[in-house]
């Protein structure tokens, strides 16, 4: 098959990569010149285990190319995938499609036989069809169905996801379109990995109602968790304990800070909006946002109350600040908020994270970025582990106690045990839940 892939972000490089390694000729496409003369070259412009080396691959097979130039991309391609961005629109929460629309626009100027035009970007119940009205409107003669395909990629583990899914789902009109994403995803077919086949609007549903689903998931764990904190249980072991329960399962219960990323907070701001325009208010997803933005506060009175009630003068270790591990995603993290509110404080922050830096230096001005997580605390008030790498997993509790002034630790991801952390000599020890 022929495919063009418009947009290179994170879902439409990684897409149009493994699109390749399945044996299909992909060409990707993007408007950023800089980003194309980049891939060009054979760098990766985000950070993703894995894609680099899959990526010089299918270069080097022929399968995979990169270009500027949508007209060349989309003539004769059997397939056209837009995976151009939707972030939320300033001021109302809606997805904004100005992205999709345009590249739709385009495409439709571009085609130049029976294409099947796939939206892969995630977009509201009914985009699709919009997609439909603007390529006909603009191309009248065009032969074209249009598809539904929303991604499930979690970042740091997208090669895996994309190759070894849960679900594939496709949204189609007609049968014609249906084969073509059938071809598309054979090798999946072949290894048995379930494929729906639905309507468009079931398929821009599932998206939504699956990620606002595990954003629920998860701050219920942390509301759970400040429960744990007043009546003295442990979450930790309320998760396990109502996680090995089938009917709910054992993922994203880990309390935490609060949930980030550049899917959570934009799919539920944008199905909430959606239940709003359909006179249908969305009340558990418009309640889960208001208290995943307390629980980042609550963070943020955590670390206040380990460092004597007042950050001013103290000096604080940061380790992670990426919304995740394995990472460079800095979208919405929980250390936007949390690293401001210190800084604003009057604390001196110094910030450890393995591939946080390139985005963090913009987004969090006024923090020190230090390589090592032993220099950082170095003198340090307190520590703050605020993302679970697993470079901060084993850390020598005994060295970094040692080398702070006041050995204080604010463990946002329960990583260490109180014992383990007070044995080897910090004086205070904070987790979540615990």
């Amino acid at each position: 098959m022929r495919i063009a892939m418009i947009g290179t972000g994170y879902v439409g490089l990684v897409s149009g990569v493994c699109f390749s390694d399945f044996g299909h000729d992909v060409t990707c496409v993007d408007k950023a010149e800089e980003k194309i003369t980049m891939l060009q070259a054979g760098k990766v412009p985000i950070y993703e285990p894995g894609l680099d080396v899959l990526m010089a691959k299918n270069v080097a097979a022929g399968r995979l190319s990169f270009t500027n130039d949508l007209v060349s991309a989309v003539d004769g391609a059997d397939a056209v995938f837009i995976a151009v961005g939707t972030p939320t629109r300033r001021g109302d929460g809606h997805a904004d499609l100005t992205y999709v629309m345009a590249a739709a626009e385009e495409i439709a100027h571009a085609m130049t036989g029976y294409t099947v035009v796939i939206t892969k970007s995630t977009v509201p119940v009914g985009t699709n069809r919009k997609v439909r009205e603007v390529i006909k409107a603009a191309n009248p003669k065009a032969e074209f169905d249009v598809a539904s395909n929303p991604e499930f990629l979690r970042e740091g583990a997208a090669i895996d996801d994309f190759m070894r899914p849960d679900r594939v789902v496709v949204g189609v009109e007609s049968d014609r379109a249906a084969d073509v994403m059938a071809e598309i995803y054979r090798p999946l077919y072949l290894r048995d990995f379930p494929i729906l086949t639905t309507d468009l609007e079931s398929a821009e549903m599932i998206k939504y109602a699956a990620n606002a689903f595990l954003a629920a998931k998860i701050t219920f764990i942390n509301e759970i968790a400040g429960l744990c904190e007043r009546t003295g249980a442990d979450v930790k072991e309320v998760s396990r304990g109502i996680g090995l329960d089938g009917r709910i399962g054992n993922k994203f219960l880990h309390a935490g800070p609060g949930y980030g990323g550049s899917c959570f907070p934009k799919d539920t701001a944008a199905l909430a909006r959606i239940g709003q325009d359909h006179a249908f208010p969305m009340q558990i997803t418009e309640t889960v946002m208001r208290v995943n933005d307390a629980v980042k506060k609550r963070m943020i009175e955590k670390i206040r109350e380990a460092c004597g009630d007042s950050f001013n003068g103290k000096t604080v270790a940061v380790l992670g600040v990426t919304f995740k591990p394995n990472t460079d995603d800095m979208r919405d993290a929980p250390s936007l908020t949390i690293v401001p509110a210190l800084i604003g404080g009057g604390a001196k922050v110094r910030v450890v994270d393995p591939q946080g830096k390139s985005e963090g230096e913009e987004l969090l001005p006024g923090v020190e970025w230090v390589d090592d997580p032993y220099a950082a605390a170095m003198g340090a008030d307190a520590i703050v582990l605020l993302t679970e790498w697993n470079e901060f997993r084993a850390l020598n509790l005994s060295q970094m106690a040692d080398a702070m002034k006041s050995p204080r630790m604010v463990d946002l991801r329960n990583i260490y045990s109180r014992d383990k952390a007070l044995k080897s000599g910090f004086e205070t020890y904070v987790g979540v839940g615990r």
